[in-house]
């Protein structure tokens, strides 16, 4: 996770606008993403609570700016604004619940809406797997359909261009690699994995059903008769269902504890949602994750030439050369 923080900080400056900032946890995060050079931010909300909360963390906020709006709705709405008005790039949810500020940024006609449905996308870093994944969507689409995957789908694959890798393998997680028509799930990994081949989903390689084990390593998916390059080589896990998606990345991030950072895409800015589970080093990692995908978060486009995210993904893990050599222990 070095790595992802060094990206953030070695890019082009940005801006947070904090929605009720009055979070110590949140407040220590901006502090330090702003002493590493990684962003500067806007701090909305309890201008007194901020300060008062800051002073017993011993922060300095002399290089914040702060937006007085003690009323939690109105300071969503006004971190919101910000953006729209390009004061800042990227908005974070401090001491607010999630849905007090999804509303302000999915506002049909003040919000952050560009057209596209909003997903969840997790960073995980697993040491032993030798490549960084990206899991979605764990937090924000309950059931999605057909449909709503391919929306969730490019999402992800934005994400994972602003992090210098240009072609994705996503594997489409069921309990099983085979169609089953009584598991919708593996109807659905079936047609996706169909509309890649036919070109309908550009910017990555689609395969799938695919089980998590044949998902991640090309042994397990030898010894299940799944052929091809991309079997085992997943850098995307895309998930059936909210439950499931939820039950593996805490299972990563607190059991297996992978290294882990959040970011809502699909919008106009990303949406970083910290959660009162979160870790300092995970609110870091969070930030760090929305500024380096930025570029392709808000353009839909992956750059050709080498930026701070295309040497964050290949120096880090190299993906395709580690593959199949960690599969093979597994």
């Amino acid at each position: 996770m070095d790595e992802l923080l060094k990206a953030a900080s070695s890019g082009k400056s940005h801006t947070l606008a904090v929605a009720c900032a009055q979070d110590p946890e949140v407040l220590r995060a901006v502090w330090t993403a702003r002493k590493a050079g990684m962003a500067e931010a806007v701090l909305v909300g309890d201008e007194a609570r901020i300060r008062a909360l800051a002073e017993t963390s011993q922060l300095s906020l002399d290089d914040f700016s702060i937006v007085h709006e003690p009323d939690e709705t109105l300071a969503c709405r006004k971190a919101v604004s910000l953006i729209r008005k390009g004061k800042a790039d990227a908005l974070m949810k401090g001491a607010v619940p999630t849905a007090v500020v999804m509303r302000a940024a999915l506002d049909r006609s003040e919000g952050l809406r560009r057209g596209s449905l909003l997903s969840h996308v997790a960073f995980l870093d697993l040491p032993r797997l030798g490549r960084p994944l990206l899991l979605t969507d764990a937090a924000l689409n309950i059931a999605p359909g057909l449909e709503e995957k391919k929306k969730i789908l490019a999402n992800a694959v934005r994400v994972a261009h602003g992090l210098g890798n240009p072609s994705p393998v996503v594997a489409c997680l069921c309990a099983v690699e085979k169609l089953n028509p009584k598991m919708p799930a593996t109807v659905d990994a079936a047609a996706l994995t169909e509309a890649w081949r036919q070109g309908k989903i550009t910017g990555c390689q689609v395969f799938g059903p695919a089980a998590l084990d044949n998902a991640l390593f090309p042994a397990a998916a030898r010894r299940k008769g799944m052929e091809g390059p991309l079997a085992g080589c997943a850098d995307i896990l895309l998930v059936p269902n909210i439950e499931a998606g939820n039950m593996l990345y805490k299972a990563l991030a607190f059991v297996a504890r992978a290294g882990a950072a959040g970011v809502v895409a699909g919008a106009q800015a990303p949406v970083i949602l910290a959660s009162r589970a979160d870790s300092r080093e995970t609110l870091m990692h969070s930030i760090a994750l929305a500024l380096v995908s930025m570029e392709a978060n808000t353009t839909g486009e992956c750059k050709d030439e080498k930026g701070a995210g295309i040497e964050f993904w290949f120096h880090l893990h190299q993906a395709r050369a580690l593959c199949g050599g960690q599969a093979d222990s597994a």
